[in-house]
Parts: C-alpha cells; structure tokens; sequence
C-alpha cells in the first residue's frame, strides 16, 4: 500500500535515535550465498516493491513485484547486480488491485497475494495467483491460477501471505493501527468457489512475513520493527524475538535467503535499497554479535535488536517514543493522501 512518496531511508539522513541496529552479515555467508550482502534494485520499472521470496532454482534471485498501477508483473532480479533477469506477465487472472507479497511453496509454485485493500478493509474478497516458478530465467508469459479468498470474521486489509515450506498451507497476516491477525487458509486452495481464511492468532502490524526454509521460524515485520517467532503444531509461540531489522521508511517486504542464514528486508521507492540481516542461530546470543558500524548507534540487544520485549533499556525506550511518534505522522499523512479507491 503506498503512503508516501518517499525512498529508503539511509543512516546518513537519520537521526541515531530512530535507527535500529543491524549487524552487518559475515563475510563468509555472504560469499557462500549471492544477495546475501544485500543488494540495490536498479529496474526503473520496480518502483514500488513490496514484496521479496528467495528462488530455490536459481540461486541468489530474488522474485519481487509492485504493489499497484504496474499490471500482473513479476520479476527476478539478481541479488549480486541488483539487474532483473525476468519479467513475467501472468495471464489467466483478472486486473490485479493492490498485490501485496509473494512467496514460495514446497510445490515450487510461486504464490502471489493480491490481498491488499485500498478502501482500509472492505472488499468482500481477494485473490491469490499462483504460477510454477520458471526453470529459465528471461521475459515470459505464464498462465497462473486465481484463487477467491475471503475471511471468517469479514474482510480485512492485509499485507503479507506465507507459505509453509512444509505442508504448503498458505497463512496471511492483517494489518491493522490496532494490530492485526494471522489467519490461516484451507489445507489446500481451490480454484473453485471462495478459499475462507480463519483467524489463529494476533500479531502486530504487519507489512510483510516469510517463514524460514526448514519452516521452524516465522518472521514478521512492520514499518519500524521486526520479529521472530517459533512456529510449532500450526501456529506461532511464544512471544517472539526482536530482530534487527533496518530502518527503511516504508518498509514493505522481507525474505530468508534459500539458505535460511540471512534475512533480506526491503522497501519500497525507485532504487531501493534490500538490506540483509544474519539469522541468530538458535540458541545464540545475539547481544554478543559485533556492534552497528555506526558511530552512536546503540548496541544491540536480544534477538539482534535493541531488546527484547520487556527488557528494553532507558535509552531505547526514548528512542521507541521517537518512533511511535513518527508512525502517528506517517499514518496522519496516509489519511490525508490516501489514493482513490479502485473497483
């Protein structure tokens, strides 16, 4: 969903206290993984990104697309360039609305999530599209599958659409100022009639998610933080972990690299920035990791963030103000700016 016209937010235009740290990725993982190290997309075409999943065929591709006024566009850029290897037009679908993520199943069929809702959460339905990720890498044009979704408890906005890389099970997190819901799909989508998604839990506010490959792991994130939970027996535990995730502005997607090391965040605006974050191992003290290369940047805290939940020190809690402040400007000018709905 657009909000502002704006691009990534880089360390040199803010102020300290609104960064969140993010530990830099070891030289050997990135070397191990291409786009590990983060990578910037230079497609002109690739404006409003909103969405990343790591391919499983292709190693180091990334598959993104926009978020609205593009067409039923998919595209692979290369996270060693930044370059688009392929575009995809998808054909078999109606006009997309307001595409919001994409992820990879365990069928290796690319699921894409037209679940965005420009009217704040009243369309009585959404679709998803799914297509097989390509064998080769070029321009092409794939017929893909529409599926109807609707919600239990009524229509919702939404952001972000995972799929288990286990069962298969398409889960997709609402996005609410109050926070949101982790609704869970039919053990398998049909093509015929409308698939119903059932509420499972609350999360926060929710931009985008990704489970990790082994599917253990469910990643959240937001316009200002991220979080890690485990994910067991269908659904998340815990209370999760905070994850060092950058500060980016309008921060629209995440992703694990196909190795499960790395989490690669991304934003929307021309030239954006994708930013890689190593994945604590379990077990780990992610506190002891080497601090922001930043001077005055604070140190991180559990989970590689500034602190996890209820142990967050003095200094991170004037700069969570901070932060909160500025979400309440940023959905202030939403209101104001918010674009006509589209039919």
């Amino acid at each position: 969903m657009r909000l502002l016209p704006v691009r990534t937010v880089t360390a040199a235009l803010v102020p300290a206290a609104l960064l969140l740290p993010v530990t830099a990725a070891p030289a050997a993982v990135a070397a191990e993984t291409p786009g590990a190290a983060g990578f910037t997309i230079t497609d002109p075409r690739i404006k409003e990104s909103s969405g990343l999943a790591a391919s499983r065929l292709h190693p180091g591709v990334y598959w993104t697309h926009n978020d609205s006024d593009d067409g039923p566009y998919v595209y692979a850029v290369d996270g060693a360039t930044g370059r688009t290897v392929a575009r995809l037009t998808l054909t078999g679908i109606g006009t997309p609305r307001d595409v919001e993520a994409i992820s990879l199943g365990p069928d290796g069929q690319l699921y894409v999530g037209d679940i965005g809702d420009n009217r704040g959460g009243t369309w009585d339905h959404v679709w998803i599209y799914r297509f097989p990720e390509p064998k080769t890498l070029g321009d092409a044009t794939v017929r893909a599958e529409q599926f109807t979704v609707t919600y239990a408890d009524g229509p919702r906005d939404a952001e972000a659409l995972m799929v288990h890389p286990v069962t298969g099970r398409v889960y997709i997190a609402s996005k609410n100022e109050r926070g949101g819901g982790l609704y869970e799909g039919p053990e398998r989508l049909s093509a015929d009639g409308r698939n119903v998604f059932r509420r499972i839990g609350d999360v926060p506010w929710v931009t985008d998610g990704a489970f990790s490959p082994d599917g253990t792991r469910l990643t959240l994130r937001g316009y200002l933080t991220a979080r890690t939970w485990a994910w067991a027996d269908g659904g998340i535990r815990g209370e999760g972990e905070r994850v060092g995730a950058p500060f980016q502005g309008q921060a629209e997607s995440v992703t694990y690299s196909a190795d499960g090391r790395t989490l690669l965040f991304g934003a929307e605006g021309a030239g954006s920035r994708v930013v890689a974050v190593p994945v604590a191992p379990a077990g780990a003290d992610p506190s002891a990791a080497p601090s922001p290369g930043r001077s005055g940047a604070p140190a991180p805290g559990p989970a590689g963030g500034a602190g996890a939940a209820g142990q967050d020190g003095g200094g991170y809690g004037k700069g969570a103000l901070v932060l909160v402040a500025g979400t309440l400007v940023v959905l202030g000018a939403k209101r104001l700016l918010r674009r006509r709905p589209k039919d």
